[in-house]
C-alpha cells in the first residue's frame, strides 16, 4: 500500500471515530427542561409519611418584581400534566386572556413510584371495596391544605385565598371532592373527564348531603368531558348542580365533540382556565 493510500485510511477511520463520539452517545444528548420552572419535594406526615415531588412553574417577572404577588394554581398528576399545563398557561397569559401565575404540579416521589396505584389511593374518596389500596382523598385534600399550601406559600408571594385546583380522571372526581369539603380553601376548580361513576356514584351522594347543609357555593368551575365518553353520566351530574341554583357558583360545562378520555385535557384545560379566571368566552 503506498505511502499516499495508507495516509487516506488513516484520516477516514480517525474521522468516523471521532464522528461517533460525538453523535447519538448517550452522555452526549442533553435533556430538554421547561424554562422557568423548578422542583421541590415535600415528606407528609398526614399521609402515611409520603414524599410528594412539587414541579413549580413562576411568572416571568416573578424575580424582578419583588412586591408582586400572584394567584396559584394546583395540579393534580404533574407526572403527566406539567407541561401541558404549562403550555396551556403560556399561550393564555400571551393572548392576554389570563393574569400571571403560579402553577404547582403535585406527583409523588419516592423510588420507581408506581404512579397508577398511588394516584389510585389518594385520589379515590371510598375504599371502593379495597380499603388501603383506595379511598385516601380526605388525606391527600389534608396534606393539600394543612402541609404542602403552607409550605409553597411560605416560600412563594401567592394572593391570600386566591387558589386554583385542577385535575383529569380520578384527579376531576378528586377535584370535586374537594368542591364539596373544602369548598371555600380554592376559589377556582377546573376539571375534565371526572370520575363520577366512582363507587356507584358517590359524588351525587356528597353533593346531596353538602346541600342539605349549605345553598351558597361561591366559586367557578368549568367542567368538560370527550365526546367519545360517557356523555349521559356527564350531563346528568351537570344538570344536578344546575337545578341546585348555588348562590355564588358560576358554572360553565363543554362536551368534547371527536375526543377521547385522555386527550380532553388540552382542550378542557385551555377553555378552564380562562374561565376560572372570568373569561366568559370560553365556551
Amino acid at each position: 500500500m503506498s505511502l499516499r493510500k495508507l495516509f487516506a485510511l488513516f484520516i477516514s477511520l480517525f474521522s468516523f471515530q471521532a464522528f461517533s463520539q460525538t453523535t447519538g452517545t448517550e452522555d452526549q444528548v442533553k435533556a430538554v427542561t421547561i424554562p422557568g420552572t423548578q422542583q421541590l419535594k415535600i415528606q407528609s406526615t398526614i399521609v402515611s409519611n409520603q414524599e410528594y415531588v412539587l414541579h413549580v412553574n413562576l411568572p416571568s417577572d416573578y424575580y424582578s418584581n419583588s412586591s408582586k404577588r400572584y394567584p396559584v394554581i394546583y395540579l393534580l398528576d404533574s407526572q403527566w400534566d406539567f407541561p401541558l399545563l404549562s403550555a396551556i398557561y403560556g399561550q393564555q397569559y400571551y393572548d392576554k386572556l389570563i393574569p400571571e401565575a403560579v402553577i404547582i404540579g403535585i406527583t409523588w416521589g419516592g423510588t420507581n413510584p408506581d404512579y397508577d396505584k398511588l394516584r389510585a389511593r389518594d385520589l379515590t374518596p371510598t375504599p371502593g371495596g379495597s380499603a388501603g389500596d383506595y379511598g385516601n382523598a380526605a388525606k391527600f385534600l389534608a396534606f393539600i391544605k394543612n402541609e404542602l399550601s403552607p409550605f409553597i406559600e411560605s416560600r412563594f408571594r401567592i394572593k391570600e385565598n386566591d387558589r386554583g385546583l385542577v385535575g383529569s380522571s380520578l384527579g376531576g372526581l378528586f377535584t370535586l371532592y374537594a368542591l364539596f369539603n373544602e369548598t371555600d380553601f380554592f376559589r377556582r376548580y377546573f376539571l375534565t373527564s371526572p370520575a363520577v361513576q366512582w363507587d356507584n356514584n358517590y359524588i351525587f351522594r356528597l353533593e346531596s348531603d353538602f346541600y342539605k347543609k349549605r345553598k351558597q357555593l361561591p366559586v367557578r368551575l368549568y367542567m368538560a368531558v370527550g365526546g367519545f365518553e360517557n356523555v349521559s353520566l356527564f350531563r346528568e351530574w351537570e344538570g344536578v348542580l344546575k337545578k341546585r341554583n348555588y348562590e355564588g357558583l358560576k358554572l360553565n360545562t363543554k362536551v368534547l365533540e371527536g375526543i377521547g378520555h385522555s386527550g380532553s385535557k388540552a382542550e378542557g384545560y385551555t377553555r378552564g382556565i380562562q374561565w376560572v379566571f372570568d373569561k366568559e368566552q370560553a365556551n
